[in-house]
């Protein structure tokens, strides 16, 4: 089936997996950067699904001098004040929670900087004249990721909040590396020779959980999320150290019958003590739970191996996705729940 072309082509409608193979082309685009002429004592960015992953991506690199929070509901955090630079992102620009932040944050008299695609959010950066970076479109936000991630960075780099001439030469040799990377698991690349689809083939008809240490665990998250809308799947996520204190123990005893699928994302940049965490725990897990699926993330920078795992989840996920005999691009329940919520 997933060396099938004439299936892939007729299921895939929204062509997930040829957005996903250029998906290192949107680390190459280049945003100008929005002006602002001062410092801050802290930044808070609002953002839900896809579009917070750039900012949770960007805890492991670049890291942020500045103390910074991601903000994924209404409520913002009581410190946001005139000190504060607030980050309105939205894909769609009509994400209900994101509006909302926006609107308590104005009230906070927090300086505003708008990154979205369109929508409402466009309209009000307009009105009010906030700065703002206008995203190229994308059929579905989880597939603008890298665009997000270099806007950030870019908006960041404008208040010294990262070093901007750093960032973006790690990005443009980042997006050569995951070029060459991705071509191994592409569409025309068989089942036989091809890592993503062998995955995806271990992880059929299971629920997916994804674990990661502390530097590659917004990869898994976003692991879990492409799991949830490409493969609509059912999936989990944790990382360590903090498993070993509480869900390790979990995988000893109940549900007997256990019909998930792990995946395990190791990085030999991870602290020590967390690869080795890694190793105890497959030994003393071993027949409580199913053998994990290691994968060892390649590449030589933190950036490098963050991409290379998001990229290789993409694949992995849409792969599933084929499997399941679903399309991976559309989410109309989500659609539905967003039509019903406002009723």
């Amino acid at each position: 089936m997933l060396d099938d072309l004439k299936y892939i082509h007729h299921r895939d409608s929204q062509d997930a997996l040829g957005i996903a193979e250029k998906q290192w082309q949107q680390l190459e685009y280049e945003f100008e950067a929005p002006k602002i002429s001062r410092q801050f004592d802290n930044i808070v960015f609002a953002g839900m699904g896809g579009s917070a992953l750039a900012a949770l991506i960007g805890r492991s690199w670049p890291g942020y001098k500045t103390p910074f929070e991601v903000c994924r509901q209404y409520q913002i955090p009581a410190y946001v004040s005139d000190k504060t630079l607030f980050i309105a992102s939205s894909a769609s620009g009509n994400t209900e929670e994101t509006l909302y932040a926006l609107g308590e944050a104005e009230s906070h008299k927090a300086t505003i900087v708008v990154i979205t695609g369109g929508g409402k959010l466009q309209e009000i950066a307009e009105q009010k004249t906030y700065p703002f970076i206008l995203l190229p479109k994308v059929s579905q936000p989880r597939y603008g990721v890298f665009y997000s991630l270099n806007a950030l960075t870019t908006t960041l780099g404008a208040i010294g909040a990262v070093d901007l001439l750093k960032t973006s030469e790690e990005m443009k040799k980042a997006a050569n590396f995951l070029r060459e990377s991705v071509s191994n698991w592409s569409v025309t690349v068989p089942k036989t020779k091809n890592p993503a689809k062998k995955l995806a083939n271990e992880l059929a008809g299971k629920s997916p959980v994804i674990y990661a240490g502390s530097l590659l665990a917004p990869a898994a998250y976003k692991w879990k999320i492409s799991f949830n809308e490409n493969s609509k799947s059912v999936a989990w996520w944790n990382r360590l150290p903090e498993f070993n204190h509480n869900e390790f123990i979990g995988w000893s005893s109940h549900p007997v019958d256990k019909p998930y699928g792990i995946v395990e994302l190791r990085s030999n940049l991870e602290h020590d003590r967390v690869q080795k965490r890694f190793e105890v725990g497959e030994r003393l897990l071993s027949g409580r739970r199913p053998a994990p699926n290691v994968v060892e993330v390649q590449g030589e920078t933190l950036l490098e191996q963050l991409l290379w795992a998001v990229n290789f989840g993409d694949f992995v996920s849409l792969y599933l996705a084929l499997l399941n005999n679903v399309d991976p691009g559309p989410v109309d329940l989500v659609e539905k729940f967003k039509t019903e919520l406002n009723k």
